[in-house]
């Protein structure tokens, strides 16, 4: 009896996990990333899907991207303030 209740609740605990785990994927900041966004932030083309999704993936690193003295020109510029509103990311307050 003792034996089925520890199988449940190691069961339950790998569900849990596998629930988990995909969520707690740490993102890779690597700013060339963003390199399908370069015409649209320079040229002033409407932004691709796949800059879009780019972007969305890069989020959580964009205030080191900020804070980072030879990108912070690129990030804060109304290119890719444009770009990030049209993808529907907005640019965090760092």
């Amino acid at each position: 009896m003792m034996m089925k209740k520890v199988c449940a609740v190691l069961v339950v605990a790998l569900m849990v996990l596998v629930e988990v785990a995909p969520m707690a994927e740490a993102v890779t900041c690597t700013p060339t990333e963003l390199s399908p966004c370069l015409g649209a932030i320079t040229g002033g083309s409407p932004p691709s899907s796949v800059c879009c999704q780019k972007l969305r993936a890069q989020k959580p690193c964009l205030c080191n991207y900020i804070k980072n003295p030879a990108l912070r020109t690129y990030v804060n510029s109304p290119g890719a303030r444009r770009v990030a509103s049209s993808c529907g990311v907005p640019l965090p307050s760092c």
